[in-house]
């Protein structure tokens, strides 16, 4: 709902991006920001311990609505802010020959813990009075400490650790494995073993590197995020609630995005209510309900879309062999 004030305000879009981000001056890599996910990840930024990001901004306000309306001393500001620490940074832009706003606003990391907002205010003085708000980003950006992918709304926890002697102790048992998957909590949580595999984390970190080690990546990224989904399918089937007419209810939170996608590829052609009476039937009478595995496997295989990255693998081995032929 747009807020109504008791004087002129800016009508025309308001828009902010993240132009590039330093951590104690070290550029960060470019897929760590999402402009259509409006979405900064920190986590994982190539240190585990750093002091301080450097966010660069540009902004795009309404000029022609700015020259003619009854406004001057127009200031624009860049905000950052967190509830859970109360936190709050903000930063003066200036406006450029272009009409572009530029500037850059510092996180301080002892101040933060999880996911800071990040904000933009246009104020001016109007009818006489300094200071007042004319404008806001309708659209806030999320600078998130705890992700290392750029996405706005996380579904899975990412924990790296070395499973034979860190925390949860429950790990050591799987001390082998390269990753697990665990889907008891409110969020589902990857954790990757650093210990397994010798420069594993290095490669799933790492945004460059040859046509080898890309490969190796995606390859990898795919295979965890099949398994993930397969998981999460698992979990979010495994204990549905039924109504009165014993009805089973599509769950909330993230295992209702999880059914949703993954649904209309396990029972293809079925409403999603019907889909869901299927499996419960399924489960309950002992049909049909391994024939089913493979279908969950086709729709996780599609979701981390593995046959396109296969792909993409086989072609670049085959190129490689040519040039070395």
């Amino acid at each position: 709902m747009r807020a109504v004030f008791p004087y002129p305000t800016l009508f025309g879009d308001i828009d902010l991006d993240v132009t590039s981000v330093s951590v104690d001056g070290s550029d960060l890599p470019y897929s760590r920001i999402s402009r259509p996910e409006r979405t900064v990840a920190l986590h994982q930024t190539g240190r585990r311990q750093w002091d301080s990001a450097i966010l660069n901004l540009q902004a795009t306000l309404p000029v022609r609505e700015l020259a003619d309306g009854p406004w001057s001393e127009v200031v624009c500001l860049a905000t950052l802010s967190e509830k859970a620490t109360n936190a709050r940074t903000t930063a003066r832009l200036t406006r450029g020959d272009d009409d572009t706003w530029r500037g850059s606003v510092e996180l301080a990391r002892a101040r933060h813990l999880g996911r800071v907002d990040l904000s933009l205010v246009v104020a001016a003085t109007c009818d006489g009075v300094p200071g007042r708000l004319i404008g806001t980003l309708a659209r806030n950006w999320v600078v998130d400490l705890k992700g290392a992918t750029p996405v706005r709304q996380r579904d899975v926890e990412i924990v790296e650790v070395d499973f034979s002697q860190g925390s949860p102790d429950w790990l050591h048992a799987f001390k082998e494995s390269p990753w697990v998957v665990e889907t008891t909590g409110d969020m589902p949580t990857l954790y990757l073993n650093s210990g397994a595999v010798e420069g594993l984390m290095d490669v799933l970190r790492g945004s460059g590197g040859g046509p080898a080690e890309q490969t190796l990546r995606e390859m990898t990224a795919s295979q965890v995020a099949s398994d993930v989904w397969t998981a999460m399918f698992h979990t979010a089937i495994s204990d549905l609630d039924v109504d009165e007419d014993g009805t089973p209810v599509l769950p909330t939170g993230w295992r209702e995005s999880v059914l949703t996608a993954m649904l209309p590829d396990v029972l293809p052609g079925r409403p999603l209510t019907d889909a869901l009476y299927d499996i419960e039937e399924r489960r309950a009478k002992g049909f049909g309900w391994a024939e089913l595995q493979t279908r969950v496997q086709y729709a996780a295989g599609r979701r981390s879309q593995i046959a396109k990255k296969l792909t993409h693998a086989v072609r670049s081995v085959n190129r490689a062999q040519e040039h070395g032929a």
